[in-house]
């Protein structure tokens, strides 16, 4: 048997394992962790946090999540400031949170409340409870989720209210699904608007519908820290536009799962889900994140918990290693990169335009807060945080021209309109969006 030598280059191309710290890195100390710390994240599902302690893990720091008697949420670091015991393991009461080891009480702050091991009189004691604290962060329970801010309080941000919260969904439902890997690799796909064509349309079969199987023309846009991806596809005689969308650090977007196929007209539909991905530590991550259900998101029969998966990642998690290789989801794929993919060892190309240029704001953002620059926060317009994750379809039949010139001209009408609309309220911005996409479509000036 003979080989062509010139063809195979496996050894000529050693396999380099070096990633991007300033990205990958998200602990405590690092200028990536410094960065994130300076944003509220979700941390937790309010359905899972009750008078037992649980334990979680949020940018590398190991903490215990909490309800007190009176129904106050603490989170604080998870060992106790005494002989550093287990606080997963403390006793929840009406002022905080105590040490199963020595009774030390916390309150939901960190003020060691009581040391009552000690003598009443103690000096030392009275020190210590005067002069230490348990690390604690401040928490906001919104919409069946919990948020925390881990960063410096002087630096601390409002908490950023989107217009999301806003959408006359039917139901919006919390949910909670885990990455085994880094979280740089999650967020990327959100940026990658071509892989929706591949990994679910095409490589696994149909996972949401056959619309997602056409690659359409990809069109990107860059707001200051909101980054926008485009999938404009042509379905038969429509033409159906998909906006993935981004808000530094880690705020998520996309227009819905199940809902729209391209098949039939549809008008500034929202985003299956409103998302976040959080690091965990360095080698895995969680998405938070409320599944919307109604005409502006998904259908109701996805309210549960294979359904939350499917839409956060085209397939369930509870399945054989042969059925993930014959259907992979968005878990396989950014899962099989490894822990922390090598990033060096990537070739990006024109479609990743979306996923360098954010990966170089937040690595830009991070290097200049080691300047002392803080970085910025989302912009709000008539009290909210405007959004763009959306479907849109439009009855447009093919002409006597390139048709992907008429496609990238449909997206860029669509995008343009929901620029120009963002100091409106809520209510005026949608009508407004409604009424002019209505006139478009039948007047087919595109």
């Amino acid at each position: 048997m003979s080989f062509n030598t010139k063809k195979y280059k496996g050894y000529d191309q050693p396999i380099k394992y070096e990633y991007d710290q300033l990205l990958a890195h998200t602990g405590q100390g690092t200028p990536g962790g410094e960065y994130l710390r300076r944003f509220w994240h979700p941390v937790s599902l309010s359905s899972k946090v009750s008078n037992i302690p649980l334990e979680i893990k949020i940018l590398g720091e190991e903490l215990v999540i909490f309800r007190t008697k009176k129904d106050q949420i603490g989170l604080v670091h998870k060992y106790c400031t005494h002989r550093r015991a287990s606080l997963a393991f403390g006793k929840t009461e009406n002022k905080g949170i105590r040490c199963c080891y020595h009774g030390w009480l916390f309150s939901i702050d960190g003020e060691i409340l009581e040391t009552p091991g000690e003598e009443s009189d103690s000096k030392q004691a009275k020190f210590i409870r005067d002069k230490f604290r348990l690390g604690a962060y401040p928490v906001k329970e919104f919409n069946g989720i919990i948020f925390a801010y881990l960063g410096p309080m002087d630096k601390i941000p409002e908490f950023p209210h989107y217009d999301s919260y806003e959408i006359s969904y039917e139901k919006r439902s919390p949910y909670l699904v885990k990455y085994n890997c880094n979280w740089i690799q999650v967020l990327d796909a959100i940026m990658d608007p071509v892989h929706t064509s591949f990994l679910h349309g095409q490589s696994s079969g149909i996972q949401f519908s056959k619309g997602f199987a056409q690659l359409g023309e990809i069109q990107f846009y860059e707001k200051g820290i909101q980054y926008l991806g485009a999938n404009i596809r042509r379905v038969e005689e429509n033409v159906w536009i998909r906006i993935n969308e981004l808000i530094l650090p880690n705020f998520t977007q996309a227009g819905a799962a199940f809902a729209a196929d391209g098949t039939k007209t549809k008008y500034f539909g929202r985003s299956s889900f409103t998302r976040w991905v959080v690091p965990t530590d360095d080698h895995s991550c969680v998405a938070i994140a409320w599944a919307n259900f109604g005409d502006r998101g998904d259908p109701i029969e996805y309210d549960n918990n294979e359904g939350y998966e499917k839409i956060e990642a085209g397939e369930i998690s509870n399945r054989s290693s042969e059925e993930k290789q014959r259907s992979p989801g968005d878990t396989e794929a950014v899962e099989g990169m490894g822990t922390i993919t090598a990033h060096k060892s990537e070739h990006l190309m024109p479609t990743d335009q979306g996923i360098m240029a954010y990966r170089r704001h937040i690595k830009k953002s991070i290097e200049e807060l080691k300047e002392g620059k803080e970085p910025e926060q989302p912009k709000k317009y008539v009290g909210t945080i405007k959004t763009y994750g959306q479907d849109t379809v439009l009855k447009a039949p093919k002409r006597n021209i390139d048709d992907k010139k008429l496609l990238k001209s449909i997206g860029s009408h669509i995008m343009k309109l929901q620029f120009e609309t963002e100091n409106l309220s809520m209510k005026d911005r949608d009508q407004t969006i409604f009424k002019k996409l209505s006139e478009i479509e039948k007047k087919g000036i595109f």
